[in-house]
This record gives C-alpha cells, structure tokens and sequence, in this order.
C-alpha cells in the first residue's frame, strides 16, 4: 500500500471517527418548576416568565454556540433565571418559616463526572456560580450554610444583602402558609409548596458533551434547615456521558426515589428511552408513592423529555434553529425535535 493511499485511509478514519464527536448540535433544555396553576398567574406574569425562559435559553444557547462546554452553558442559563424573580431561585425564592430565603444548588458534568453543590445558603446572587465553584475548586461535592458562603467569598462569587431576594409575592405565600398553619389545617405548608418555580437546565455542546444543573429556593414555610432533593446528587440534579436529568416537584419523593439516577440508570442498564425512562420514574413511581412534580432530561443525541404531573411546568428548549420554544401548561402546543 502506498503512503498517499495509507495517509488517504487515515484521513477517512478520522474523520468518521473522530469528527461526530465533535459535530453534535448544540441543545439546551430548561425547566422554571412544576405545580404552576393557572389561577395563579396573572396574563402580564404569564408574559414575564416566558420572556425570562426565552432570554435564558438564548444565554445558554450563545455560549454553545460560541464553542462553550455543556457545563458554560448551564451555568450561564441558571443565572439568568436566577435573576429573575418569576422563579423560586436567586431573587424571587420563597421564605422560610422563620421568613429567610434559604437557597441551594447543584450542577454536574456528565463527561467527567465531577459535581458541585451548595445549600442553605442566604446571601449568595447567584448559587449555581457556587455550585460550580465547589466542584471546579474545592476537593467537595457539597458544603452548606455558613461554610459554603465563606467558600464562596474566597472564590470571589458575588454576596448581597439577604433583602435582594424578597419579592412581595413571596411574602404573602409565607403569610398566608403561617395563618393556614395556625389555624391547624394539616400539611397547610406543603399544600402552598405547589408553586415550587425551582430552575434547572441541561445542555449537549458540540463535542457530545452532557451537563446539568438545578437551583432552588426550597419550600415555602420550610424548618428546621430543610434541603430537598435539588442540590442532592442523583436525586434532583444528576448528568453522565448517555443522559442529563434536573427534577422539580416534592423533594422528599425525589429525594427518596434517587430519581434523576434513576432516570438515566433505566436508560443505561434496562436500554429504555430518555422519553420512556423520564415518564416511568415521574409520571409513575413517585406519584404511586404520593409525591408529584416534572423533570427535564436530555440524552446524548439530542433527545428530550419533559414528564409533569402537575397542572403546568415552566419548561423550553432550543436548538439548531436558534429559536427558544417555551411553554407553561399542559394544554399548550409545545413541539420537540
């Protein structure tokens, strides 16, 4: 054989395989939480979380698009909902029993397997810039309360004033959960957790890389330092090479189904679909034990899911169109790749 024809070959090689790795189409999936209702939301609130879901995705997508990794771009995405005070994330979260915002976070990099995660946090902008600095410099999967926010002054991720997150909707779920609560109607705080509004985002970069990430602000009327399933590893947030999962719903469910584990162990071990393995898991398991919510999941090759139970779930994706396509309830038009 000569060396042109042995050097042609080569080339061919490479490129079948080598090049697909590399030429995925970037895709980003979010979700702005589970147990949305329409009597909740006025038209100009429907209008401003669509708007922040659209910005967001278009964040996430620019950093993709630029050559960013999976992980960028779920960083980049999450922050712009944590910012926006339609959301339980960052500004906007719900309050505590005690009336705090206590906030937590997670994000993983399903290429390397690395993750990061905070909790109980109350003067962190942004956690999930915590998260990841947990899981980029410290030897940590998780740190909480004060320790993570001395963490996060030596890494230089940005304090405010606990008074940033408070927005008046906010405040009147608490009031009017502590005057339930006082008046002895059982579960009266965990019925008002039906506006959860947690966060979360996945993302496929062009080199075939997964990533996911999730941040909350718990539980309206939560005690006791309270961490549900979001910045938990396996259970609201979890990403591997084959498939990405961020939940949002009744966190002690999630917390004890391992759920977004489970999501994509059934996907690896029992050869189901991202659509069929996110459905089993959210759509059957945990309401069969009592609990409800939704989930995002993504897998390798762009496929996605996005299972609810409730009457609506703040939900979008975009893709090779550039285009974001969202959606809050389960009787809108809402096609997918």
């Amino acid at each position: 054989m000569s060396k042109r024809l042995r050097a042609r070959l080569l080339g061919l090689c490479l490129s079948a395989c080598v090049l697909p790795a590399w030429a995925a189409t970037p895709v980003l999936v979010i979700h702005g939480g589970a147990g949305v209702e329409k009597g909740s939301l006025s038209p100009d609130e429907q209008a401003a979380a669509r708007e922040a879901m659209a910005r967001a995705l278009r964040a996430g997508h620019a950093v993709l698009l630029k050559g960013g990794s999976a992980v960028d771009a779920v960083a980049a995405t999450i922050t712009v909902m944590e910012d926006a005070p339609q959301f339980n994330a960052g500004r906007g979260a719900v309050f505590t029993h005690d009336g705090r915002n206590e906030l937590d976070a997670a994000i993983m990099d399903g290429a390397s397997g690395q993750a990061g995660a905070i909790a109980g946090v109350h003067r962190v902008r942004n956690p999930i810039l915590l998260a990841r600095a947990v899981m980029e410099h410290s030897p940590h999967v998780m740190l909480a309360g004060d320790g993570a926010e001395v963490f996060a002054k030596e890494q230089g991720v940005a304090l405010v004033d606990p008074s940033y997150f408070r927005t008046d909707k906010r405040w009147q779920q608490l009031q009017k959960a502590l005057k339930e609560e006082a008046a002895g109607q059982a579960h009266a705080d965990l019925e008002t957790a039906k506006h959860f509004g947690t966060v979360g985002a996945l993302a496929l970069d062009a080199r075939g890389h997964l990533a996911a990430g999730t941040s909350t602000g718990g539980m309206t009327n939560k005690r006791y330092g309270r961490v549900g399933d979001s910045p938990v590893i396996g259970a609201g947030t979890y990403a591997n090479a084959q498939c990405a999962v961020s939940g949002t719903g009744w966190g002690e469910y999630y917390l004890r189904a391992v759920a977004a584990h489970d999501i994509c162990a059934r996907m690896k071990y029992a050869g189901q679909s991202v659509q069929q393995a996110a459905e089993a898991v959210i759509d059957q398991e945990i309401p069969a034990a009592g609990g409800n919510g939704g989930a995002i999941a993504l897998d390798a090759q762009g496929h996605m899911a996005f299972p609810f139970n409730t009457q609506g779930m703040y939900r979008g994706w975009i893709g090779a169109d550039g285009v974001p396509h969202v959606a809050i309830f389960t009787d809108e038009a809402f096609p997918t790749p």
